[in-house]
């Protein structure tokens, strides 16, 4: 059409009778496009005969001009009308998957996610306009693949808290490797490739089977309709203390802490599957960046879950109930410590690598929201190393209610005990294990922050306790300075530095009450 010079053959004119007079354009009568060339073709020769033989005369050149834009316009119209429909097959397709696009894993939604994406553009392509009901479609399962994938893992974390008994385990090397992925720029986290078109071959028969048998198992690992929780043994697989740590005859690397900026944590079960997870929020917003928004609200309310859900059976004793633990120990609250603080310092990496495929104007919502999740988990911590510290107040204020009755031994004639007495042993023996416990989970920083409010306390309580004493006799008095003594011995080894200004470690109120009374000190 664009090579026309105003010379028109008979042949050309009508390129029906050209072809035998009809032109099969497709064996699908359903198809609006049929109807749609078929006019096109026919009105075309109506047109035609009013140029019949050679004219040079503007009005014949311009006739033909029209004749040219009119085909030019019906044939556009003809090919947008194939690819809307062609849009339309496509979009029955999806729906009739619709119910089991959502349940698959990330790299069989992917194929049919890029494969769709690669016809959507090519259509657009060739037709001119943009197939909104398709792309709509196509965003709508989208949106509900990461929700089905959400609220998969929301049932799990629920039914793993649910059942930790925090006891630490080992933490395998791809754990470590995830952690070392979320803290650089590269990807993937998870080692996933990005599945190419050759593995289309994954949406025959067999793997349509294949995924729909994938889909029903992880749909029975969560809860069923009955509100069911998984058993102990569907979770232990995912747990890292229970796997097997060896594969096809070789052992599987595995360390006692996991690190994070040059930091090591210890770990229990829920927190390396938290992480797990964490990790594949962060798979789905690399491979679908339409929905990184979606991403972030899903991985802020599972944070907020689990730091919620730790503080109740931990804090709040709930293990005792669900899990079956006789007591809350200082070594769970530690653990529990542990597992906080190390979620509170992955928390800018996640962000950081979450927040790359967020537009600038809605990145503001989602920081507020993450940043209060931040104080939370801070908070959270701090709780914890609160309750260590009242746990050893409340076993002092325990032992200082049997001071009075030991104390009335001390003046007798015949107490020639040389020994500190049972509160002194009590006292220091608790404060030591204690800090042994704690010196084996937690940061230099956080023993410090506990044990400067560990010294504060016995300072100013035993203090106190020993100024009401009415101690007359030479042995009591002995007594009284060797407890004196004993315990500030313990105090001085207790991590907690820059406790006072004095260049004796941990000095305090016990020392002066010592030099006040008994003319002496304890040095380092």
């Amino acid at each position: 059409m664009r090579n026309l010079d105003g010379n028109i053959s008979p042949d050309d004119r009508n390129p029906v009778v050209q072809h035998g007079g009809s032109v099969d354009l497709s064996q699908e009568k359903d198809y609006d496009v049929t109807s749609r060339v078929s006019n096109t073709v026919t009105r075309t020769p109506t047109k035609l005969p009013l140029f019949q033989g050679k004219t040079n005369d503007m009005s014949s050149i311009n006739s033909i001009k029209n004749i040219r834009a009119d085909v030019l316009r019906e044939s556009t119209e003809a090919v947008f009308a194939a690819c809307d429909a062609a849009h339309g097959r496509w979009a029955k397709l999806l729906g009739v998957r619709a119910a089991l696009h959502p349940k698959l894993r990330l790299q069989e939604f992917l194929i049919i996610y890029n494969i769709t994406e690669e016809f959507i553009a090519a259509t657009e392509k060739v037709g001119g306009r943009l197939g909104y009901n398709i792309r709509g479609i196509l965003q709508q399962q989208s949106k509900q693949f990461v929700e089905y994938q959400h609220s998969v893992r929301m049932a799990k974390i629920k039914a793993v808290l649910d059942q930790e008994t925090w006891i630490a385990v080992d933490v395998p090397e791809e754990f470590q490797a995830i952690v070392l992925s979320l803290s650089s720029t590269d990807f993937p986290v998870n080692g996933m490739e990005m599945p190419s078109n050759d593995n289309n071959s994954k949406l025959s028969e067999d793997g349509v089977s294949t995924s729909q048998e994938s889909a029903h198992s992880t749909e029975n690992n969560v809860e069923n309709s009955n509100g069911t929780s998984t058993t102990s043994n569907e979770n232990k697989v995912e747990s890292t203390s229970q796997t097997e740590n060896s594969v096809a005859g070789h052992v599987r690397p595995v360390a006692q802490t996991i690190v994070l900026g040059g930091v090591g944590y210890h770990m229990v079960n829920c927190g390396l599957i938290l992480l797990k997870m964490l990790s594949e929020y962060v798979d789905i917003s690399k491979c679908l960046p339409s929905l990184s928004f979606e991403v972030v609200q899903r991985v802020v309310e599972i944070l907020k879950h689990f730091n919620t859900r730790t503080c109740q059976l931990v804090l709040g004793a709930g293990a005792m109930q669900v899990s079956g633990l006789k007591s809350i120990t200082s070594k769970h609250l530690a653990l529990a410590s542990q597992i906080i603080s190390f979620v509170h310092s992955l928390i800018p990496d996640i962000r950081r690598v979450l927040f790359l495929k967020i537009p600038e104007a809605r990145k503001h919502l989602l920081m507020s929201e993450l940043d209060r999740v931040t104080q939370d988990y801070k908070v959270h911590r701090d709780e914890i190393h609160t309750k260590l510290v009242q746990i050893m107040r409340e076993r002092l204020l325990a032992n200082l209610r049997k001071l009075p009755q030991i104390v009335e031994s001390w003046n007798g004639p015949d107490d020639n005990d040389s020994q500190p007495s049972l509160f002194a042993k009590a006292v220091t023996k608790e404060v030591t294990y204690l800090h042994r416990i704690l010196s084996q989970i937690l940061l230099e920083v956080d023993l410090q922050a506990i044990f400067r409010q560990v010294v504060q306390i016995f300072h100013s309580h035993i203090t106190e306790a020993f100024s009401k004493l009415e101690v007359s006799s030479p042995q009591a008095k002995n007594r009284l300075c060797r407890d004196v003594q004993h315990i500030l011995v313990c105090i001085r080894k207790l991590p907690a530095q820059n406790f006072s200004s004095e260049p004796v470690r941990n000095y305090g109120l016990l020392d002066e009450f010592l030099a006040e009374k008994f003319g002496t000190k304890v040095d380092e």
